[in-house]
């Protein structure tokens, strides 16, 4: 960052932080102290009215802004949440300009605005973004659970479960306080504390039907925080599969989740893998066809043996 650049982005940093010390903006912008101590002279110099109190920091002058550039707060939300993604998936240089790009439109925003598409953007998150493949429903959908957040009102909706109940029935009508929204793999997911159940669950939006905002409204837990929430794990189950080595990517990059730790040996790679119900790997099984063996539980052996036979007798 060249010294026009960094007195900028200083100026804009004193905007949206009000009071900043000259050992911050160094770590900030890594420079020395000593560098900061002649940028803001210069900008003194220039008729930027900085205010230095000891033991405090700088601020400018009350009433001093840059000129304004109009965000609304989705706008806002829509390229801040750009830089978070930027952010989090690309190299150094497109980090460091994604945090600069970010203060400086955190620093021009309008207070009003300012802390709503903060209180927007702390709803949602991104992790590891895929290529979303949304119908229209989904996108409705997406949008009547970021507003039932938002005004934290409850939701109804049937879902259809990824393992069937004992009478083979996978659908459920819910009653559930949506807390936030998180992109996993291209999948738009809900976290939401279930009536039903009494715990938080994940509801995948491309699972629901019927989907309504209540009247009812509900309270968010103190010290709940999407950023730092991290849901129990469950998985009880052991599954072992010995997989032709060949394939190892293939399983790696498909059931990551459920991996719990691989062996080779001279007949093949011994995967371990945890889960809540063996059958939640049946599909990626089937899918591997002869290039794995399930080793235990015999349940899950025997469930594969009548799925080869259906096939089977199809062909």
């Amino acid at each position: 960052m060249n010294k026009t650049d960094r007195q900028l982005a200083i100026m804009l940093e004193l905007q949206r932080s009000k009071v900043v010390r000259a050992e911050d903006l160094a770590s900030i912008f890594e420079t020395s102290v000593r560098t900061i101590y002649r940028d803001i002279q210069a900008l003194s110099e220039m008729g930027v009215p900085i205010l230095g109190a000891p033991g405090q920091g700088y601020s400018l002058i009350e009433g001093y802004f840059l000129p304004p550039v109009g965000f609304s707060a989705e706008e806002a939300v829509a390229v801040l949440m750009g830089t978070d993604f930027i952010e989090q998936r690309l190299d150094g240089d497109y980090v460091s300009a994604a945090k600069a790009a970010r203060r400086k439109i955190e620093a021009i925003l309008p207070e009003t605005v300012h802390d709503e598409s903060m209180r927007v953007r702390e709803t949602m998150r991104l992790l590891q973004a895929g290529e979303p493949v949304t119908s229209l429903r989904e996108k409705d959908y997406l949008g009547q659970a970021r507003r039932a957040i938002m005004e934290l009102r409850k939701l109804r909706m049937t879902y259809l479960k990824k393992m069937p109940e004992a009478d083979g029935n996978r659908k459920s009508t819910r009653e559930i306080a949506p807390y936030g929204l998180a992109l996993v793999q291209g999948n738009w997911i809900l976290i939401a504390r279930c009536d039903l159940r009494q715990e938080i669950r994940h509801f995948r939006l491309s699972r629901m039907t019927g989907l309504t905002v209540l009247e009812d409204r509900f309270l968010i837990p103190n010290g709940f925080n999407l950023n730092n929430y991290r849901p129990l794990d469950d998985r009880n189950e052991r599954v072992l599969v010995l997989a032709h080595p060949e394939i190892a990517d293939k399983i790696a990059e498909t059931c990551h989740y459920y991996m719990e730790s691989t062996e080779e040996r001279k007949d093949g790679l011994l995967v371990n893998f945890l889960v809540r119900q063996p059958e939640e790997l049946l599909s990626y099984i089937l899918g591997w066809g002869g290039n794995v063996e399930v080793l235990e539980p015999e349940s899950l052996r025997h469930r594969i043996r009548e799925e080869a036979e259906k096939i089977l007798k199809r062909y």
